[in-house]
């Protein structure tokens, strides 16, 4: 196979493994064709007010200040005597859309719908509201917003909810959450008032405005429904949602951290609104009683002001319910709780009463009597309902009827799709066994006894839970077989790959390795047409086929290098077995190092200081002391950073100008060294000058943006504009300068330093400088690792100018010692993505990092600039690899073999590392370190063929003379 060929399959089947991942552990656990379940009796609440404060702690709600006043006067007095309460959990990723979801919808929703999004190239939103008089009964619509359709924000896949059962919904707040909700709905009736996107800004002076907004919406809809009489009867008709979301709170905690005087004086600011509100609706119904209210929060927030991960700060949220239906407070002794909150609240006395965020969507609709949603998986929390044994009997068996429909579907969508004889029923769960389920709870209830009905029925659901997660789960492990072969057998393939290319066992193909060829590729035909023939039958979807199929080829290409395993096996009493063995046993530990750093980033330190020890263990500190002695000192001053926390660091700019004075020393250093030998051209000095005043700008642009940011001044406009300047030129600049090694080196390392100077809050400004003089220090130190081996075709360092042409007779094979050198690089890119944050968590990523470059919020660009910051060290260690390649005269293709084989062994341990079972955190953490491997791999394979057109030699010549302007 051809080097060309190799790459671009290579990149094929990655892809496929990365993409299987999502196909095995992340199919959508929603289903249609289920039976909406109403209860039969009337409710107790005609009308719901749902208040959802966006980014809310439990504690920063309950938790009195420390003068113990409390924070929301008006929801403690609803706490102590007139509703009921707890804590709301969460599930993992705690953000908006999720939370949202699981609390309006009822179910938890995974990362399969990111890849069915759709609508996103519709040019416009309408957001649609009732006429305010009845001179527009004509024009029952009317564009509250027109905006561009983010697509993120909307329905990726369909789904009931809450508000699609009731009979209106009214909702106002951010225009990030509300359209997912009207988006999909049955008709008409789910109307939604948003704000303009522009007033998300993390730099305004006061983010509470965002609330306010809200409520003086709200008021202002209640006084004109008054004059309008088509809206008033839609109004006082049952089974009515008023949603309120409150961005406030989450804007104030991302922009001023949780413990900030902004965002408690904004929970201040929303408990009095929520007051108002109850009071307004009281009013506006004649006080009926027939209002409930429930009030929420979608996720929580880390003292550091983010969220998305499993924190208990991100996971804990509160929740109090009030009103028509609902339970009023009760007094407790004794607690079923066994954390210390409660004391700590002040609320010892009362009774809590903790739900999962999914069990407020059944909650909400019992209240005012609508079915439940079709996909939710809540179970109804009975504590907080004021009523009838009967109702809550008959609310329950709703309850656990709906869960069962979904059982039912699910298994019918799988026994479809499974060849009779090999379907494995859920045993708990036969037909006929929920024929007698629902027909004796049926009858309990029938009877009166509606205690053991209730108890009955609760069975039934946790029985259909387990049931709906193992038809969820069923194909998992076929699949994951089917992966890890094809896994084992490309690495497989890799390694007789590179044995069969640079160990000398290539040997010329006879008649009868052609015979057996030919009949291998017969058979394994065959065993590829059985199995599209099984998948076929089983009406499998069509990506099964890929994974199923793809180890086919991939073995098949294994067993025709079978002579060159023979080889090998014959040549190994003339190898060096005890240096092979110890190469292996030191690259099996290596590879367990990488590993167990995904979750300890202290392991990283660990291994810092074990390479530091390389020049004296192998001999070079002896030949080389200055270039050893640079190297351990640079090992031992990087080993810093994993030791230093993550995140929960406040934004210190003294980091910032440090990290700009050492770059500037660094470069200064460099450049008069580099003159003393041969003095720089006048182009490039003053391209480095330029570069360096570049540095100090940037810092400065730095510290005064965050300046005025304190002093809620706002994002200047000329540093803005200097921020995306700095960006667009870093990508530029370093193609005018000198094509010499070093000299190219530094120009990048300069333009990416004032880039990583604008998206640094803190310490890790001073990462990209220790990394670069490590990498310095590395390239310097194999050249000597080089001439110790006694190279005959020895290039000076300073010599080497990447505008030349390649001497291909220079160009060596593997060594041994190679294997360490690409051990060094996937080390070093574990390094630069861990080394001073942790990018398999959410919660690592400060929206603070961007504020140079906009503080309105935009996922899409703020998260493309943090993935930038990210990739930054990622560069920095390629090109310092790249050089390495180029000084040590190596095929870069050739080095690379080596590099896929480590980061494949890697990802093929995290696969295997991925549970099927526990928390939805555990088999998240699992999955982010797999893809991250792979992730990593894709990047460095399409850089392969990219390196491969662009150093082809037709090519060459022509590109790198345009880049040698000197």
């Amino acid at each position: 196979m051809k080097m060309m060929t190799f790459f671009i399959v290579g990149l094929i089947v990655h892809v496929v493994f990365f993409l299987s991942i999502f196909d095995i552990y992340f199919t959508s656990p929603l289903v249609h064709g289920m039976t909406p379940q109403h209860v039969p009796l009337a409710p107790p609440a005609k009308r719901l007010v749902l208040f959802v404060a966006d980014g809310l702690r439990a504690d920063s709600l309950f938790k009195p200040d420390d003068n113990g006043t409390v924070r929301a006067p008006y929801l403690r007095s609803v706490i102590e005597e007139s509703g009921t309460w707890g804590v709301s959990h969460t599930r993992v990723p705690t953000e908006s859309r999720p939370g949202h979801v699981a609390l309006i919808a009822g179910f938890y929703e995974d990362v399969s719908a990111v890849a069915k999004v759709g609508g996103g190239n519709a040019p416009f939103k309408l957001v649609c509201q009732p006429p305010l008089n009845l001179k527009e009964e004509e024009e029952e619509e009317r564009i509250v917003q027109e905006r561009p359709n983010t697509s993120w924000k909307e329905n990726p896949v369909e789904f009931d909810s809450v508000f699609n059962e009731s009979r209106h919904s009214w909702c106002w707040g951010s225009p990030d959450i509300l359209p997912m909700f009207a988006k999909g709905a049955t008709g008409d009736h789910v109307y939604t008032h948003t704000y303009p996107p522009e007033r998300e800004d993390f730099a305004s002076t006061d983010a509470s405005r965002l609330d306010t907004w809200v409520f003086d919406e709200v008021k202002n809809f209640l006084s004109g429904a008054k004059s309008n009489e088509t809206l008033l009867n839609m109004l006082h008709e049952g089974q009515n949602v008023f949603f309120l979301h409150l961005l406030g709170l989450d804007t104030n905690g991302h922009a001023h951290r949780p413990m900030s005087k902004e965002y408690l004086e904004n929970i201040g600011l929303v408990d009095a609104g929520v007051a108002e509100i109850v009071t307004m609706m009281d009013n506006f119904y004649g006080h009926d009683r027939k209002t409930a209210y429930v009030f929420t929060s979608d996720h929580g927030m880390t003292n550091w002001g983010s969220h998305g991960a499993g924190h208990p700060s991100e996971t804990l949220t509160p929740l109090v319910a009030w009103g028509a239906g609902v339970q009023t407070a009760q007094r407790e002794s004794s607690h079923k709780y066994d954390d210390n909150y409660l004391k700590e609240w002040g609320l010892d006395t009362s009774r809590r009463v903790d739900v999962n965020q999914a069990d407020i969507a059944p909650l909400m609709s019992s209240l005012i009597g609508v079915p439940f949603p079709l996909n939710s998986v809540g179970v109804l929390p009975l504590n907080y309902l004021n009523n009838s044994q009967h109702f809550k009997a008959e609310s329950v068996y709703a309850n656990a009827i709906q869960i069962l429909e979904q059982f039912r579907v699910k298994m019918a969508q799988k026994k479809e799709t499974t060849i009779s004889f090999l379907f494995t029923s859920y045993q708990p769960l036969t037909e006929s066994k929920q024929m007698d389920f629902v027909r004796n709870a049926r009858n309990l209830i029938q009877k009166g006894q509606f205690d053991d009905a209730i108890h009955y029925c609760e069975d039934l659901i946790v029985q259909a839970m387990e049931g709906l997660s193992y038809y969820h789960r069923y194909d998992r492990v076929f699949l994951g077989s089917s992966v890890v072969l094809g896994f084992i057998g490309w690495t497989s393939y890799v390694v007789l790959f590179i044995l069969k290319t640079h160990a000398s066992l290539r040997k010329p193909p006879t008649n009868t390795h052609m015979v057996t060829e030919r009949s291998l590729g017969q058979m394994f035909l065959c065993i590829g047409l059985l199995v599209a023939l099984f998948l076929l039958v089983q009406s499998s979807p069509w990506t099964y086929y890929i994974y199923c199929l793809l180890p086919v080829p991939v073995w098949f290409s294994v067993m025709r290098e079978f002579e060159t395993l023979v080889g090998l096996v014959r040549a190994i009493p003339s190898l060096p077995l005890s240096k092979c063995f110890g190469y292996f046993l030191l690259v099996t530990f290596g590879i367990e190092l990488l590993v167990v750093s995904f979750f300890y980033r202290a392991m990283l330190t660990l291994g810092l200081l074990v390479l530091a020890l390389w020049p004296v263990v192998s001999g070079l500190y002896t030949k080389a002391k200055f270039r050893s002695l640079s190297w351990i000192l640079s090992c031992l001053f990087l080993a810093v950073f994993p030791l230093l926390p993550v995140v929960g660091r406040e934004p210190d700019v003294n980091y910032v100008i440090c990290a700009g004075v050492l770059t500037l020393f660094n470069s200064s250093s460099y450049l008069w060294s580099s003159w003393r030998r041969s003095p720089l051209i006048r182009r490039d000095r003053q391209l480095f000058i330029c570069q360096m005043m570049q540095v100090v700008l940037c810092a400065y642009t730095l510290t005064s943006t965050h300046s005025s940011l304190q002093l809620k001044q706002g994002l200047p406009l000329l540093n803005q504009l200097v921020s995306w300047l700095t960006l667009v030129s870093s990508f530029l600049i370093p193609l005018l300068s000198s094509t010499r090694l070093f000299h190219r080196l530094l120009s990048i390392l300069m333009s990416l330093v004032c880039v990583y100077l604008l998206l640094s809050t803190g310490y890790e400004a001073l990462f990209p400088p220790v990394l670069s003089w490590l990498m310095f220090a590395w390239i310097n130190i194999e050249q000597e690792a080089m001439n110790t081996h006694g190279s005959s075709n020895r290039t000076e360092l300073s010599s080497i100018d990447f505008a030349e042409n390649i001497d291909i007779t220079k160009i060596r094979q593997l060594r041994l010692d190679d294997i360490r050198r690409s051990y060094f690089f996937v080390f070093f890119i574990i390094i630069a993505f861990f080394g001073c944050g942790n990018i398999a968590s959410i919660n690592s990523f400060d929206p603070a990092s961007v504020y140079c470059f906009l503080t309105i919020f935009n996922p899409f660009i703020m998260g493309g600039l943090l993935m930038w910051k990210v990739l930054i060290p990622f560069v920095i260690v390629t090109c310092a690899f790249e050089s390495i390649q180029v000084s040590t005269q190596l095929s870069s293709r050739s080095l690379f073999l080596i590099v896929l084989v480590i980061s494949d062994l890697m990802a093929l341990h995290f696969f295997f590392l991925v549970k099927d079972y526990g928390s939805w955190l555990d088999i998240g953490t699992s999955i982010s370190h797999y893809v991250i491997v792979m992730s990593m791999t894709i990047f460095l394979m399409l850089l392969s063929v990219m390196t491969h057109i662009l150093t082809s030699k037709r090519i060459l010549i022509g590109w790198k003379r345009k880049m040698h302007f000197r």
